[in-house]
């Protein structure tokens, strides 16, 4: 599903964001990755999506050799996943059943398919009364949850959301949680990149974390922090 070998990750200025990656992300599986600002989240992100380039090393996300493949083949790698950021990204003159529509004709679907799926998708995520609605009209659990329909709207095998709870109040960002658990259970493989220690702690799913670009804990049905013999909390 996801696989990256000694990646690295230097920016031209010299900043090292990624040192020898080895991670292992297998169909199904729901992973967090944490880690302080700076410990090389979002550069993971970006590699996985192709929207920056490894240094060096060997990325394959859903069977696409993502370190050599051409600037021709990045849709194709991108049509296999969807994407939640934390800032929603939805287009603000288009009503949310337009929005999530939109993920679908970029990938030239048929009509038919779109009458289709939009409306299951928007089951999911509970906003079917909320179709013909703008994004400036919902709260912004709701905008998320527009943002989730169509990230998952095109059946990707592996979603990704950057933060996603990150602009909501807590009981919105449970809201969110459930709905990606629900997701993740229906077989779709997710990627959570995430500050927030109370989910983590709660969901007790796979976690890895980054720091200073190094993986330096990758633990199953792990927690935000662990402690030391000495009481210390470290990642």
């Amino acid at each position: 599903m996801v696989e990256l070998k000694n990646v690295y990750k230097r920016y031209p200025n010299g900043t090292v964001a990624l040192r020898d990656i080895n991670l292992k992300i297998s169909k199904g599986e729901f992973v967090f990755v944490i880690g302080p600002s700076g410990s090389g989240k979002s550069t993971l992100i970006k590699l996985i999506l192709k929207e920056e380039d490894a240094t060096g090393g060997e990325i394959i996300v859903n069977g696409f050799p993502v370190s050599t493949m051409s600037r021709r083949q990045i849709p194709y790698l991108r049509r296999s996943l969807g994407v939640v950021f934390q800032d929603f990204r939805l287009l603000m003159n288009k009503t949310v059943y337009e929005n999530v529509a939109f993920a679908m004709q970029i990938t030239e679907a048929l009509p038919k398919d779109i009458r289709r799926q939009v409306p299951m998708a928007l089951a999911l995520v509970g906003l079917s009364k909320k179709a013909n609605a703008y994004p400036g009209q919902l709260s912004g659990g709701e905008q998320q949850r527009v943002a989730m329909a169509r990230a998952i709207v095109n059946n990707p095998s592996l979603l990704i959301a950057d933060e996603p709870t990150g602009n909501l109040d807590p009981e919105t960002s449970w809201e969110i949680m459930r709905l990606l658990n629900e997701i993740n259970q229906r077989g779709t493989t997710v990627l959570v990149a995430t500050h927030s220690k109370s989910i983590v702690d709660a969901m007790r799913k796979r976690v890895v974390v980054l720091e200073k670009g190094a993986i330096v804990r990758d633990q199953e049905k792990g927690s935000y922090e662990n402690e030391d013999k000495d009481g210390k909390v470290y990642y």
